[in-house]
């Protein structure tokens, strides 16, 4: 489990500056899987309240203002909000994948290096994933910290400190205040569950747009598609080094791409619908997950799930928190507040999402223009437990005009197909 206990100092790794931190911001990747391939039906329900939530429940964190969350989704108005959070936890049976992040000075402590807030709205059912990057500069609020001890908030500080001076609450309390969203249910996951997830999920296929060499990580590919999975995946998703313009943004951008790969993945291969396979990672997930207490009701969970498992494509946005570099600091970021407040209200709006950034090579991603990618049918009616009423299949649905996001916000759906942009070395 995540060892709340430790505290390292913080340094800035925005830009070009080296890191030796091989977390990779997973939880970016492994989030959906946590999210969606949990739980995949009320015939397993019985068994992850039995076997596998206990195992959470122990060392389960209360989110302030959500000491009660209502047993059913559809009491969220709106849809309700996923943070996903992954720290970089060194875990004894990985430690020595690691060596100085693991055995050197700055290898004490804990740091939520990666942080994605996951919005499910009200039907129709839309996903929307946006990530923050860890260098973020901004208010840490005060807030009810690990034992019960209470942490008094900094003027000004950098996003992936919250953990260490609070716990998971702290960083949900941070991204909450920071982008005014009510935030539900929390998780946290370690790197070395992310190498145990990937594996249970037997990796996913990514594309190459050109080679990538990352002595930092030790990753080497070539151009063209992988299947990775395990330490592999971790290294893909780590690594800056290997990517055009080498940034924390530019890994996000990245991040992205196995993030498409996946969804496609657990649709092609019908995972959800796989109770072995669905309980072989809710097992391997939850092992290594802290969670906040509201995602300790398996019925919630199985909710959860079968609220995001049939959204179409086009409707699963990915994006990134848009960010300007810090007048104080070049190697950090400060919020865009009005953009930040834009996108929000755009997705809000529960209308589809229009992207307007242009990647340039510097993103981490290559988009392949005019490709989308097919998918499965959508079901002849809702789930019953993610449905509020009947729906009438003769009522025609009407069009919806696509809100257009601030030029700074940048982004991809699932349904485009994308490449790393590897460094070509």
């Amino acid at each position: 489990m995540v060892n709340r206990k430790a505290r390292r100092r913080t340094v800035a790794r925005h830009g070009q500056l080296r890191s030796p931190r091989p977390l990779a911001q997973v939880l970016t990747a492994v989030g959906i899987a946590v999210a969606v391939v949990l739980v995949s039906g009320a015939g397993i329900v019985a068994f992850v309240g039995t076997t596998l939530i206990t195992e959470v429940t122990a060392d389960a964190v209360e989110l302030e203002g959500h000491e009660s969350v209502p047993p059913d989704i559809r009491a969220f108005e709106g849809g309700f909000n996923l943070l996903l959070t992954g720290v970089d936890t060194c875990e004894e049976k990985y430690a020595h994948l690691f060596d100085k992040r693991c055995t050197g000075a700055d290898a004490e402590g804990t740091l939520n290096d990666v942080n994605m807030l996951v919005h499910v709205s009200d039907q129709p059912r839309r996903i929307t994933a946006v990530s923050f990057p860890r260098d973020l500069m901004l208010r840490i609020p005060a807030c009810a910290g690990e034992d019960g001890e209470d942490f008094g908030g900094t003027g000004k500080g950098q996003l992936n400190t919250a953990y260490t001076a609070g716990g998971l609450n702290c960083v949900a309390k941070t991204i909450s205040e920071l982008t005014g969203q009510d935030i539900q249910f929390a998780a946290a996951v370690t790197f070395g569950g992310v190498i145990e997830i990937t594996d249970a999920i037997g990796g996913v296929e990514v594309c190459l747009a050109s080679s990538i060499k990352d002595s930092h990580t030790g990753l080497d590919l070539d151009a063209g598609t992988h299947t990775v999975s395990g330490l592999t995946a971790l290294q893909f998703l780590r690594t800056r080094h290997g990517l055009v313009g080498e940034s924390d943004l530019a890994r996000i951008g990245n991040q992205q791409v196995y993030l498409n790969s996946l969804v496609r993945k657990l649709r092609a291969d019908e995972t959800l619908g796989d109770v072995p396979t669905v309980l072989r990672l809710a097992n391997t997930a939850l092992s290594n997950l802290e969670a906040s207490t509201s995602l300790t009701n398996p019925m919630l969970i199985a909710q959860i799930a079968l609220a995001v498992k049939d959204v179409p494509f086009e409707d699963i946005t990915f994006l990134q928190y848009p960010v300007a570099t810090d007048p104080d600091d070049p190697d950090r970021v400060v919020p865009i507040r009005s953009a930040g407040a834009a996108l929000f209200e755009a997705i809000a709006a529960n209308q589809p999402l229009e992207i307007t950034h242009r990647n340039s090579k510097f993103d981490g991603v290559v988009v392949e223009q005019g490709e989308t990618t097919a998918q499965p049918e959508p079901p002849a009616s809702p789930h019953p437990a993610d449905s509020a009423a009947p729906t009438d299949a003769a009522t025609p649905v009407p069009e919806q005009t696509a809100v257009a996001l601030p030029e700074s916000v940048k982004g991809t759906t699932a349904e485009q197909r994308t490449c790393s942009n590897g460094n070509g070395r």
